[in-house]
């Protein structure tokens, strides 16, 4: 994303941290290059990234085996641009940020591999829009 400034810092955010929000973790940073900096933690994390959301997110080159599940306590002590929630309702921590977003996407914990591949796919729409939106209010400063 081409641009001036500095980076905007995304956070992803849902409770266990292991499916949507470390999917939508992975797609900003290979999405947003140098443009982004991008987080994810939850109110509950479960200490591990599931393994579906590992193997569907290798099918599209994004790697996120090194990633682990973190709590929002253990988040470096940063401004946000956009808190984006996953759609746990009062479950996700409201956490101060310039914008929040609510995606609304569903938990694919203890489905079938092909709905953690639609939730993957939905999230990264999503990504992708988010980015496009940031590029524009950037470029029209």
């Amino acid at each position: 994303m081409a641009g001036i400034g500095p980076p905007r810092r995304l956070l992803f955010v849902c409770v266990e941290n292991s499916c949507r929000s470390q999917m939508a973790e992975g797609f900003a940073r290979a999405l947003g290059g140098e443009r982004i900096e991008a987080y994810s933690a939850g109110s509950r994390p479960s200490g591990q990234v599931h393994p579906d959301a590992i193997r569907v997110m290798q099918e599209q080159a994004i790697d996120l085996s090194a990633h682990r599940s973190k709590a929002v306590q253990s988040l470096p002590a940063i401004a946000f641009d956009y808190v984006i929630s996953m759609g746990c309702g009062d479950a996700c921590p409201h956490l101060p940020a310039k914008r929040r977003v609510e995606w609304r996407i569903p938990d694919p914990k203890g489905q079938p591999l092909e709905v953690f591949r639609q939730v993957r796919d939905q999230i990264e729409g999503h990504v992708k829009q988010l980015l496009l939106m940031i590029q524009e209010m950037q470029n029209n400063r």
